[in-house]
């Protein structure tokens, strides 16, 4: 029973990591915005969460999401080489930031689920 509720919180707290560790890169694609030669990076969240969760995952979140980065295509040519699409990135950002916010929410009700089932229903 213990392993099945510390399963499903595991997963969550991975998750949180992962989205954690894609908004600073989204954070430093923005901000390199005017970097001349700055190619914008991302992952790919899905395969970097299945691999954070399988049994052979042990390490930290950027490592992870290192094995699954991507380069971003820019839109259009820049005379300075700089790869950042505003656009682009403020979608990413507000998007994941979404996710964050939902997969905490799901984190703190779920335990605060587990706290009220863990606490004494005698009569008073």
């Amino acid at each position: 029973m213990i392993r099945r509720l510390t399963d499903s919180l595991n997963f969550q707290t991975e998750a949180l990591v992962m989205r954690a560790e894609r908004q600073r890169m989204i954070a430093s694609n923005i901000a390199n915005a005017d970097t001349p030669g700055y190619v914008a990076r991302d992952f790919d969240f899905g395969k970097a969460l299945r691999e954070a969760t399988s049994k052979q995952a042990g390490t930290d979140a950027s490592r992870r999401s290192g094995a699954m980065l991507r380069y971003a295509l820019p839109a259009q040519t820049n005379l300075d080489g700089n790869s950042v699409d505003m656009d682009r990135e403020r979608a990413s950002f507000a998007d994941n930031t979404v996710k964050y916010e939902s997969t905490l929410r799901f984190i703190n009700g779920s335990v605060r689920t587990m706290l009220d089932s863990m606490k004494s229903h005698t009569a008073g």
